[in-house]
């Protein structure tokens, strides 16, 4: 596998940026995929967000200064256009970031990309109920368990403040579960 130091310079430089940007997309497109599908839950919505997501990355990886991983440059980008995605959405709608969230886990029993069973939708209702914040960190930690250091370079948070978030989420959600 090739180092991050190494793709960052063929991304960096004008003559492989083209070769680089397809070692990366190989590399993050699945994990980026459901990062971005944790948040905005549908799979064609997630596909567009997944889809600016990497145009931004492309227009802006000359600005990348190495000063955090790629990964988390890359997974903060995907989370700003993913709640920018919800936020359009719900303006467009007329209606509140919430209901885009309802509405959201409503759809989830017809989309033909959601293979859970009903305890993975309760669970997804339970989660949406979490205020956005919240919602990052327990689908960061549970989903793609990705360790608090890391969630601390993507949410530029201090790693107290997204434990504390995530023991908050964790217990909203057992007490959603036990009274639905």
């Amino acid at each position: 596998m090739i180092q991050e130091s190494e793709l960052v310079e063929k991304l960096q430089s004008k003559t492989t940026i083209d070769s680089g940007f397809k070692e990366l997309v190989t590399l993050y497109k699945e994990r980026l995929y459901w990062h971005i599908r944790n948040i905005v839950k549908s799979h064609d919505d997630t596909d567009d967000v997944l889809q600016n997501t990497f145009i931004k990355i492309y227009r802006n990886i000359d600005t990348f200064k190495g000063e955090s991983k790629l990964f988390s440059w890359m997974y903060r980008i995907a989370t700003n256009e993913a709640i920018t995605f919800l936020n359009s959405k719900a303006k467009r709608l007329q209606i509140t970031n919430m209901e885009v969230q309802d509405i959201a886990i409503k759809n989830l029993t017809a989309d033909v990309y959601f293979e859970g069973d009903t305890i993975q939708l309760k669970l997804q209702q339970a989660i949406a109920k979490l205020p956005q914040k919240q919602q990052l960190v327990f689908n960061m930690k549970y989903f793609e368990a990705l360790k608090f250091k890391d969630m601390s370079e993507i949410l530029k948070t201090s790693e107290g403040a997204l434990k504390a978030s995530y023991h908050i989420a964790v217990k909203k959600i057992e007490e959603y579960l036990v009274n639905n």
